[in-house]
């Protein structure tokens, strides 16, 4: 079913607050949108319930408000659209209540099918046709008053084919009906129409994504409402700062990582697949970016108090509570404590990675198989069994090191007894610098610890088997039974390291890390608000390949993150040059290509949101070719994951996977190739 204009329009641009603010262009380079006196006339629409199915003219915004919808879960604030019909049957334009009438479809079936007029077909023919064919009866689109920008757009569903001629149609009729006439630009919704556009006569005034990006001042990342104190800090002095759970911080940029906060609001923008938003998306906690944040009077005048912070999609609100209010708060939102699932210390061996998620038999789901692997080899490691599995899935050849072995390396090491003791000491428990010194010994102590001789055997044989032409990078990624879970995702809790086989010391100072990473500061405090017992974690080890030099890397969702209706499906991709910034953790002033792939729609268009500030202008991180074949894989992840989290196993809510890929030459020559590192539920924006 082709998804109504509003709901794509509307989407794509609001997903333009989540570019990085480095990838804004600065106001010296962006022409500002020419400031329009507009004059209303009186209202056609004089009693609230009795709202017309449409109108044929706009006369005042208290009529367009009537019949405008709200995107559902758009991040540009203050979007309200209607939907405009022109029927080239009579020559007679409609603006359609889009409260009513969701997609076009609905409203041209009703009212202009028949009696006299040609008769309306079926939704899959009006869908093919009127969106894509030259010949079309209706030209389709929505005016959308972007309020903060301050901006009245005409635009068009991004995969809309329709020719300069029928914009130029389109534009002049609902301009020449509308009171905001005088101020109506159209804006390119993708970058095929951008195409378009340029053969548009310059009576038609166009505005750019940049030129309305640049006037918005607030992102909605992760919806939400929180209560806390008010802290301004910088992402740079993170490290060396302890935030409590009861805070609502204040900083200057994104950070790669911050510890459990009630809410979070930064001054430069940031992408929505970034960590520090996925980290706030999993602990259901309100995240923003707000420009000039730093010095916002409102927010500066509650220094230090204690506040309620709400992020909704269209604004953000912040009042001083009591102590009381604050303290009812925190009681009633504590997380309910999470119950990892037990160990199994059964597997005692390294496995091909592809043979430890076993496809379910009988009345079990694949749901069941991933989380009885959890239990020996963690989460990472058990879906990526699966991916090995998938058809158009490209994955490296892997090893999975169990649960088994971190176990025996913790009691071999006597490091079981020294946490038991740490964890009984008063002080620990209650002092935060003192717990994180107490840690860090305790880290250094892993470091130091012996690594059985029968894992190095085995391992050596199965690295020398199973991973050959590794080139002395070797990969161990950290796979846990904390992750992903419901509840208690943890995303980004640990941290992998590379050794090199031909120096094999090496090979154990990656496994110690890897194993270390257990006890970072951040990551125990993250445990112990969610009530997590400290000696239930175990470590799997997940090994391949490493990537040294990759040509891109990027993160993916299978679903519209946007898009909590499901009407306008779409991937959401975010890929960057090389690999030395990484989409997640985007170093300072650095942004990547962000598009929302039509992969399911005839012609699979991509609008691309933001490009990469480390390629040439007017180039795209992928070829056209390899964004074919993410979405092929793309696609057939969230078609395989359905068994365990999607509509196949009765999920009727919000379902995709959140997937990290690269693009690599393992030869040196041709074209680089799409390899998928990890797939894993993706938990949306929130409320």
């Amino acid at each position: 079913m082709k998804p109504p204009a509003r709901s794509a329009l509307a989407l794509v641009l609001g997903l333009l607050a989540c570019a990085d603010d480095a990838a804004t262009p600065s106001t010296s380079t962006v022409q500002p949108l020419p400031h329009v006196t507009l004059t209303e006339q009186t209202c056609a629409i004089t009693d609230s319930t009795m709202v017309p199915d449409s109108q044929r003219t706009m006369a005042c915004t208290a009529d367009f408000n009537a019949l405008a919808s709200t995107p559902l879960d758009a991040t540009l604030p203050g979007a309200r659209s209607v939907k405009v019909v022109y029927d080239t049957a009579n020559g007679a334009l409609y603006f359609q209540n889009s409260q009513r009438f969701q997609i076009h479809y609905a409203f041209a079936s009703t009212h202009l099918s028949g009696n006299g007029l040609p008769v309306v077909p079926a939704l899959n023919e009006f869908n093919t046709t009127e969106y894509f064919s030259p010949s079309r009866r209706f030209i389709l689109g929505a005016v959308t008053h972007y309020e903060g920008p301050g901006v009245w757009a005409l635009e068009l569903s991004p995969y809309d084919t329709a020719s300069a001629t029928m914009i130029t149609t389109l534009y002049n009729a609902v301009k020449g009906v509308g009171f905001f006439g005088p101020a109506l630009t159209f804006h390119p919704t993708s970058d095929a129409i951008t195409v378009t556009a340029r053969a548009l006569p310059s009576t038609v005034r166009v505005a750019t994504t940049d030129q309305i990006y640049a006037a918005i001042d607030y992102q909605p990342l992760t919806l939400g409402t929180a209560i806390g104190r008010l802290r301004f800090t910088t992402a740079s002095q993170l490290a060396s700062t302890y935030l409590s759970y009861e805070d609502i911080v204040v900083l200057d940029e994104a950070p790669n990582d911050i510890s459990v906060v009630q809410g979070l609001i930064t001054q430069t923008f940031q992408t929505p697949l970034s960590h520090v938003n996925v980290l706030s998306q999993n602990r259901h906690t309100p995240n923003m970016g707000l420009r000039g944040a730093m010095t916002n009077p409102q927010l500066r005048a509650l220094e230090g108090h204690l506040v309620e912070l709400v992020a909704s999609a269209t604004q953000w609100t912040v009042r001083e509570v009591t102590a009381t209010e604050a303290e009812a708060w925190w009681t009633a939102h504590r997380p309910t404590s999470v119950t990892l699932p037990p160990l199994d210390l059964t597997a005692t061996h390294v496995m091909n990675v592809e043979d430890i998620t076993p496809e379910p038999t009988g009345t079990a789901t694949l749901r069941d198989s991933i989380a009885a692997s959890v239990r020996a080899y963690g989460g990472k490691a058990a879906q990526y069994a699966v991916l090995a599995r998938t058809p158009n899935v490209p994955v490296r050849p892997a090893l999975a090191i169990p649960v088994y072995f971190y176990d025996h390396f913790m009691r071999q090491n006597g490091l079981w007894d020294r946490l038991t003791t740490l964890l009984a000491d008063t002080q620990f428990t209650a002092d935060a610098a003192y717990r994180s010194a107490r840690l860090t010994e305790f880290r250094d102590a892993i470091l130091r610890g012996t690594v059985d001789e029968g894992l190095q055997t085995e391992l050596r044989t199965r690295i020398a088997e199973h991973l050959p032409g590794t080139e002395g990078h070797i990969r161990f990624r950290t796979s846990t039974n904390s992750e992903d879970l419901e509840g208690f995702p943890c995303a980004g809790c640990y941290e992998s390291h590379t050794g090199n086989p031909e120096e094999w010391n090496t090979v154990l100072d990656a496994i110690r890390q890897a194993y270390a990473s257990t006890w970072l500061f951040r990551t125990f405090e993250e445990r112990s608000y969610y009530g997590v017992d400290h000696r239930s974690v175990g470590m799997a080890l997940l090994v391949h390949r490493n990537f040294p030099n990759e040509e891109a890397n990027g993160v993916a969702t299978t679903a519209n993150p946007f898009d909590a209706s499901g009407l306008d499906p779409a991937f959401y991709v975010n890929v960057q040059f090389g690999g030395a910034a990484e989409v997640v953790h985007p170093p300072s002033g650095v942004q990547s290509d962000q598009a929302l792939y039509y992969f399911n729609q005839p012609g699979q268009p991509v609008t691309y949101l933001a490009h990469s500030s480390l390629i040439p202008a007017g180039r795209n991180v992928l070829t056209a070719a390899q964004m074919y074949e993410l979405g092929t894989a793309l696609n057939a992840i969230h078609q395989r994951f359905s068994a365990a989290y999607g509509p196949a196993v009765g999920n009727t809510g919000w379902y995709a996977m959140d997937v990290e890929f690269k693009f690599d030459n393992d030869h040196g020559w041709g074209t680089p190739h799409l390899i998928v590192k990890q797939a894993r539920p993706y938990p949306g924006r929130g409320n």
